[in-house]
Formats: structure tokens, C-alpha cells, sequence
């Protein structure tokens, strides 16, 4: 358009500038090529500007329709259609684009089908699973949860849409101590865990809780993170009865026993004081050998009886103030008799300064310290020695430790040392394996610990750490 004003306007010009100005035809023909010029000139600009206001449209609708496409697809919405009409290329583009929303709804439909299809066999099979299984994602939802799950914690399917663990806990006591338990595990916190005690089945049950994590591959595809929790009960009952009817035997067989072996020591006594007669060296020896035998008979019964105790769960305390060195003296004199037989020297290492005193039971912690100088020097070589001492670790706490020079133990075996009826493969020296489970379940009643410290050919340290 503005070639052709320029065009018509030179044309006037040439037919002007061939006019004589002074002619009577110059002035008519000069207004007739402005008329033209203006004319023309106003076409052009209304046809610019009709083409400057439709042009924009006419290119931004078709852009417009195709992104708010892309935008629904994304929104997972497959069941869009374009429809670009006013050229090929832009009914080219809605073809193509209607092709890949039908593979995208086919593929989207499939993979759904198959996930709900993984998702009800899952759903099958953990309900069949008679042990109550939960499990929540990162969120503190609820992903899913057994039909054994939701009896034991009187809950139904329809009480958990929408709703986060914590709250659902707020009104459920059981579930809130399942949450404190898997909060401890992420905070690292150990321990023995006992069974838990749940009124289910119509009756008392005990359920030990189990928790893992469940791991899947992160962005980068190689490291793992974690996208949830499974917590998993599994019902002891059974075996805490069976448990709980060994520990009523073992009492009452151990009562039963320290009756007559008390009677035997008393028998043996009588014969010493040679009231009866004298014994003769043969009789006096296999004598020695009863009262030895019964002793140790009259300790086991003594071991299973504390033993009884601490599972049952009846272990009761009488703490009060006492002195470190009371309790090694105690150990001491308990134990002389023996160091001597086996030519062991007992040393004391105890501080000069003052130590602080220890509120405990004398009673059990005695008996404690007294079973690790025996072991000591039962696993000691002859005419060894065995060192008992403490010393004030810090202001809160005390060490009491008894240290021999043996063969030491294995680091394999130092976990297993503490579980009952454990001995040490190829040890010989004669034992119950009730000892050290006794002295550490004994020490942690009372908030402390019991540890162990040994190398082979270095020999063996074991180290209280009882309350101040």
C-alpha cells in the first residue's frame, strides 16, 4: 500500500512537472493528484489499521488455544481436542497434537489400570496377613492398613480419609504409643523393647512392634531416600505364656530346692564339729566335695531365683546411701576364700580423695560387683591377680570396676556375654551363663550401666556405672 501511494504520487508528479505552471490546466490537475493522493492515502491507513488490530488476533488465538491445551494436559486432563483452523500448517499442528493427546489418554489409562490392579493384589495380600501392618508416608498419612491393624486399634476405614496419624492418635492411646516408638527410632533411640500388652481377640495380648523404613531411589537414581514407615506387630502371646509358666517353674523349683540343699549344709556342719565321730581323711574329703557341690548347687538355686525376678518383672529395689568402699570390701571378704584356692591376689585401687556416695541397693549391687570378682578370678590364671577399684568419673557419675588378666574374650561374644545361659564357645570353667544377665539387668534397674571392655591376651574389665 505505500508502494502504491508512492507510485500514484510520482505519477502526479511527472504530470505535473509537464504542465506549464502558468497554464490554466496546472491548478485543476494539482488538485486532482492530491485529491487521488488523499484518497489513496486514506484507503491505505484504514487498511493498515484494520490489518494492525485483526493481524495480532489472528496469530495469538491459535497460540493461545494451543498452550491452554498444553496447560490441561498437564493437568492430566487427555480428553482435550484442537481444533486450529485458517491455514495447512495450523490444521497440521491440531492433528499431530489430537494424535499425541490420544497416545498420552491410552498410555495414562493403562498405567492406571495397572496401578490400581498392583494396588488391590497389594491391598489382598496384606490383608491376609493375620499380623496388624501400617503404613504412612512422609506426610503422616496413612497409606495403607490391614483389617487385623484396624481391629486391634478399634478403628474403621472410614475414620482415617483425609486425616493425618496425629490426629487420629489424639483420640487413640494405642496408636500414639506406636507413634512415640517409631519417633524414638528416628531419633536413634535403642533399647530392649518389651511386648506390648493390647486387649485383643478378647483377651490380653502381647505384641512385639517392629518398624522399617520404606527406601526408593532418588532423583539422582542412585542414592536412596526415604518415603515412609511400615510398623508391624507381631503376636507373642503364645510364647509370653510359655515364658511367663517357665518362670513360675523355675521359681517354684528353685524354692523348693533351697530347703533341702540348706538341710545338707546343715548335715554337713554337724559332721565337722565331729559331734558324731571323727572323720577319718577319705570321709573328711568326699565331705568337702558335698559342701562344695551343694554351695554351688545353693548359688544356682540363688541365680534363678533373682533371675525369676527380673522377668517376671517383680524386681523391687531398697535403695539407700551407701559408700563405694563398703561395696568393694563386701566383694572382697565374699570372695577371699576362693582367691586364696587359686592363688589370687585381690588389689583395692580406690581414690584418696572423696568420692562421692551412691544411693542404690547395697543388697543387689553387692551381689553385682561380688559375681564379677568371682568370674574374675575363676577366668584369671594362677597365681594371678584381679584389681577392684573406682574413681569419680564426673560430678554425676562413678565408675566401680573389676579388671583380671585371663585370656580376655573374643569382641565377637561381647554382646552375647549378657544374654542368659550364654558361655563362651570353648570356655571350661563351670558355670550357670546367668551371672552377667543377672548383674546387668540388676545395674539398669537402677538407671546404670554395666559394660564390658576386653581384648584376647589383655584380659577382661568390666565397669559399673551406677546413680549418684
Amino acid at each position: 500500500m505505500i508502494v502504491l501511494v508512492v507510485a500514484l504520487s510520482i505519477t502526479n508528479l511527472q504530470i505535473l512537472t509537464a504542465t506549464e505552471p502558468t497554464s490554466p490546466a496546472a491548478e485543476p490537475g494539482l488538485n486532482r493528484a492530491l485529491t487521488w493522493v488523499s484518497v489513496t492515502g486514506g484507503i491505505c491507513i484504514l487498511i493498515g489499521l484494520g490489518i494492525l488490530f485483526k493481524l495480532p488476533r489472528t496469530i495469538n488465538e491459535p497460540l493461545q488455544t494451543l498452550t491452554d491445551s498444553i496447560l490441561e494436559i498437564a493437568n492430566h486432563n487427555y480428553d482435550i481436542e484442537l481444533n486450529l483452523t485458517g491455514s495447512r500448517e495450523l490444521e497440521d499442528v491440531s492433528r499431530n497434537f489430537n494424535r499425541m493427546t490420544n497416545r498420552l489418554r491410552d498410555y495414562h489409562n493403562s498405567t492406571l489400570a495397572s496401578l490400581k490392579a498392583s494396588k488391590r493384589y497389594l491391598e489382598t495380600i496384606i490383608n491376609a496377613i493375620n499380623e496388624p501392618i501400617i503404613g504412612i508416608d512422609n506426610e503422616s498419612k496413612i497409606i495403607f492398613i490391614n483389617d487385623a491393624a484396624l481391629g486391634i486399634l478399634f478403628l474403621r476405614r472410614e475414620d482415617l480419609s483425609e486425616k493425618t496419624v496425629q490426629e487420629i492418635s489424639m483420640r487413640n492411646d494405642l496408636l500414639r504409643r506406636l507413634l512415640c516408638g517409631l519417633d524414638d527410632k528416628e531419633h536413634g533411640v535403642t533399647g530392649k523393647r518389651t511386648p506390648l500388652k493390647i486387649y485383643a481377640n478378647d483377651k490380653e495380648s502381647y505384641f512385639q512392634v517392629h518398624y522399617m523404613d520404606i527406601e526408593m531411589r532418588a532423583k539422582d537414581g542412585v542414592s536412596m531416600e526415604k518415603r515412609g514407615s511400615v510398623i508391624m506387630l507381631k503376636n507373642v502371646t503364645e510364647f509370653q505364656e510359655l515364658d511367663s509358666a517357665k518362670t513360675t517353674f523355675i521359681s517354684t523349683i528353685s524354692h523348693e530346692l533351697k530347703t533341702p540343699i540348706s538341710a545338707i549344709l546343715m548335715s554337713l556342719q554337724l559332721l565337722d564339729d565331729n559331734r558324731i565321730g571323727t572323720l577319718n581323711p577319705e570321709q573328711a574329703s568326699l565331705s568337702e566335695s558335698i559342701r562344695e557341690n551343694s554351695e554351688r548347687l545353693l548359688g544356682i538355686t540363688g541365680e534363678l531365683l533373682n533371675i525369676t525376678q527380673v522377668e517376671s518383672g517383680k524386681l523391687q529395689l531398697k535403695p539407700k546411701i551407701t559408700k563405694p568402699i563398703e561395696l568393694i570390701d563386701y566383694a572382697i571378704k565374699a570372695t577371699r576364700v576362693q582367691a586364696e584356692r587359686f592363688g589370687i591376689q585381690i588389689e583395692v585401687e580406690y581414690p584418696h580423695e572423696k568420692i562421692k556416695k551412691l544411693f542404690v541397693d547395697s543388697e543387689k549391687i553387692a551381689w553385682v560387683l561380688t559375681n564379677l570378682v568371682n568370674n574374675a578370678i575363676r577366668y584369671s590364671y594362677e597365681n594371678s591377680r584381679v584389681i577392684i577399684g573406682a574413681r569419680q568419673f564426673d560430678e554425676q557419675h562413678i565408675e566401680i570396676y573389676v579388671q583380671d588378666f585371663g585370656r580376655g574374650i573374643d569382641p565377637r561374644y561381647h554382646e552375647s556375654i549378657f544374654e542368659p545361659y550364654f558361655r563362651v564357645p570353648g570356655t571350661k570353667v563351670q558355670g550357670s551363663g546367668l551371672g552377667l544377665f543377672i548383674s546387668k539387668d540388676f545395674v539398669e534397674a537402677h538407671g546404670g550401666t554395666l559394660r564390658l571392655e576386653s581384648e584376647i591376651g589383655k584380659g577382661t574389665r568390666f565397669v559399673i556405672t551406677p546413680p549418684v
